[in-house]
């Protein structure tokens, strides 16, 4: 059964950084694609940044240069190191893979830019 648990999430001044982590079990992680996706109030879920098995990265235009995804593939785990945040980067957060074609989702971190 696949799992994903998140973590990390709070409430950080803007300017500042979170890291947020998505432990995985249930699958060989190694081998799969993982996302993050944010959710704000009233608004879709939006893609912020995916890795490949193989470690190639890409990101949304509005996260481009002020996030890092990354993952520890020992450790089943997968990062987004998020800098000089904004209030406009508030957002429930929740990382994702595809799996035997459905996406698999974890229960999300709630993530706090304000002054």
């Amino acid at each position: 059964q696949v799992q994903l648990v998140e973590s990390g999430g709070g409430l950080v001044q803007p300017g500042g950084s979170l890291r947020l982590s998505c432990a995985a079990s249930g699958f060989t992680f190694s081998s799969y694609a993982m996302s993050w996706y944010r959710q704000a109030p009233g608004e879709e879920r939006e893609l912020v940044a995916h890795i490949t098995s193989g470690g190639k990265t890409n990101y949304a235009d509005s996260v481009k240069g002020r996030f890092t995804i990354s993952r520890d593939n020992a450790k089943n785990t997968v990062y987004l190191q998020m800098n000089s945040l904004k209030p406009e980067d508030t957002a429930v957060y929740y990382c994702t893979t595809s799996y035997r074609g459905s996406l698999a989702w974890g229960q999300g971190t709630q993530v706090t830019v304000s002054s």
